[in-house]
């Protein structure tokens, strides 16, 4: 595969993945998410990846389960994303930036060298993440409304022309990524099966997280 192409297929994708688990951030497909690296095993993997292919699986730790010999429990389905930003900082730090591919399921933990953790992945499961969806046009006009609910009572300042020329797919994933909510549910958003799914779900967690804000009990007194 070109060095700049990114894969268009399921099979252009790689078997085994070095993972960086990281509690509360997730990627999506085509969103893109910026990274501050700072630990050695992690510029290990960032340098690693720059010599191959440019991918990294982004995955969050599962503090529910105990760890493994190998660090933390991690949940069994991540997100591949490729580097498509890179800077080298004077205190030898890495900022990337990660344009996400594809979810996988996580098939075993490899036993490696690296100071890295590396999975052997699994992609069929999502062979449609390549494909950009922007079918769910109906749900978004209920994802912009409970935007506009959840910023008015958070006092968030919102760039609505910015929202209004998004594409559906880049707005739901891109609100899911940024969302405030825990790693459960951050989880979830990640393995819905559909983009329609993942935007109802992030519609329900806004309107219990509002229902449960003190103003919203106060209300109710």
């Amino acid at each position: 595969m070109p060095i700049n192409a990114p894969p268009r297929d399921p099979a252009q994708l790689p078997r085994e993945l070095a993972v960086f688990p990281l509690s509360g951030a997730i990627l999506l497909p085509r969103a893109e998410l910026p990274l501050n690296v700072f630990e050695p095993r992690y510029l290990a993997m960032v340098e690693d990846a720059l010599r191959g292919e440019r991918i990294i699986g982004m995955i969050q730790p599962d503090e529910a389960r105990p760890p493994c010999a190998s660090g933390p429990a991690l949940f069994g389905v991540g997100c591949a994303g490729r580097i498509t930003q890179f800077a080298e900082t004077g205190d030898g730090r890495f900022i990337v930036t990660l344009t996400g591919l594809s979810r996988f399921r996580i098939a075993r933990e490899m036993e490696v060298s690296t100071p890295y953790r590396r999975c052997a992945v699994d992609f069929s499961p999502y062979a449609g993440d390549l494909a950009a969806c922007d079918g769910v046009e109906g749900r978004r006009q209920d994802v912009v409304a409970a935007l506009r609910r959840f910023a008015r009572a958070r006092g968030v300042r919102i760039d609505w022309k910015g929202v209004e020329d998004t594409p559906t797919e880049a707005l739901v994933n891109a609100l899911a990524m940024m969302s405030p909510f825990g790693v459960a549910e951050k989880q979830a958003l990640v393995e819905a099966s559909t983009l329609d799914q993942r935007a109802a779900a992030l519609i329900a967690m806004s309107e219990f997280s509002l229902a449960e804000s003190p103003a919203a009990k106060a209300s109710l007194q």
